[in-house]
């Protein structure tokens, strides 16, 4: 335990979640950890998605994936955001899969010279205008593909988190038909994957042979407004914040709080002082939300700062200044949730618990 605050892993409920998400899509599970696994800390997540029934890892950038080779994971591993000038030579030396999303990047890495051809997953544009090829798929030839093994396609849904909108349609229709331009040119063995976390619980016709989970391995969900709750789903929240009071004082009625007096106390009150502020990634315009103590809810009162914010802990409040307290957590206790706190900032969960910084130690459970 540390002496200010602390982020609380249940590996166990990674475990968990994996192996649901994996039953329900029914085909083999990329288990998402970029962005240190969504903040929840990029090695012992990925050690326990792999232990829950994983059978790739996915990242982001190649720093991240060369991470998980330095920490002995072996198991097959997709970087997608891998530019053009990157070290290809390392990637493809640590058997790590590059996703390739224009001519340039398709050039460069087959250019890499090893005993083995690098591998690759051609990344296309089904509609989200982001990343992927889209006018230069027509441009490919086979003397791009001389120098590479395409291991596999992809694309990513725009609004899979909204089932029922057509465009989630109209990119399932351009991602077969791209995967269909791939087969007439000999290429059949490849892995197709298209469904993110909304898709594999929402969109079984999108899973073809491998979906990517992201927030959902963490337990909580894309969207709640149409996916419905961590609970209802099966999932666990991953993540519990906990921090220390590190003041607890009576304040009289009118009391200005914070800087810019923004909020002042509505009658005489106990206020807690929570060692927590934004440099640690708690939103400063969070509003209606706090923290969890003595089996009761303390809302936020006035901005928060760089490493503190103040709670309204109630004029009959028993808690003292050293208690612990809960910012954030599964919710089954009714302490507030990574939902509710991405909702008072304007924001989402993924936010909430990826930003959650560095001077926060990570507490693993078993």
């Amino acid at each position: 335990m540390t002496d200010r605050a602390e982020a609380v892993v249940d590996l166990t409920a990674i475990k968990s979640n994996i192996a649901l998400l994996k039953a329900k899509a029914g085909v083999d599970l990329m288990a998402v950890v970029k962005a240190d696994a969504y903040g929840h800390g990029l090695v012992p997540v990925a050690k326990a998605a792999l232990e829950g029934g994983a059978t790739w890892l996915g990242v982001a950038l190649l720093e991240e994936a060369l991470t998980l080779r330095k920490a002995g994971i072996t198991a097959p591993i997709l970087a997608w955001l891998v530019p053009p000038g990157s070290d290809f030579q390392s990637a493809f030396d640590h058997d790590i899969d590059i996703a390739v999303a224009s001519l340039k990047a398709l050039n460069e890495v087959a250019a890499v010279k090893g005993v083995k051809r690098p591998r690759i997953h051609l990344e296309v544009d089904t509609g989200m205008s982001r990343g992927g090829f889209l006018a230069e798929w027509d441009q490919i030839d086979l003397q791009h593909m001389q120098g590479v093994e395409i291991v596999g396609i992809f694309s990513h849904f725009a609004r899979a988190d909204e089932p029922g909108q057509a465009q989630n349609l109209s990119q399932l229709t351009r991602f077969k038909k791209l995967v269909a331009n791939l087969e007439s040119a000999g290429y059949n063995n490849l892995i197709r994957h298209l469904s993110n976390s909304a898709a594999t619980l929402a969109d079984h016709a999108s899973s073809f042979d491998m979906v990517r989970t992201g927030i959902a391995m963490y337990g909580l969900t894309p969207d709640l407004d149409s996916m419905g709750t961590a609970k209802s789903l099966g999932l666990k929240p991953a993540m519990t914040l906990r921090a220390k009071l590190h003041l607890v004082k009576d304040v009289p009625a009118g009391s200005p709080v914070g800087y810019g007096a923004t909020e002042s106390t509505k009658a005489d009150t106990k206020l807690g002082l929570v060692a927590m502020g934004y440099a640690d990634g708690i939103p400063r315009i969070a509003k209606n939300a706090g923290i969890f103590v003595g089996g009761e809810r303390a809302p936020i009162i006035g901005r928060v700062s760089m490493d503190q914010f103040v709670v309204d802990l109630g004029a009959k409040a028993t808690a003292q200044s050293g208690d612990w307290v809960t910012v954030f957590g599964p919710g089954d206790r009714g302490e507030y949730t990574a939902d509710e706190w991405g909702s008072a900032s304007g924001s989402i969960n993924y936010e909430i618990v990826t930003r959650i910084g560095p001077r926060v130690p990570r507490i693993y459970e078993l």
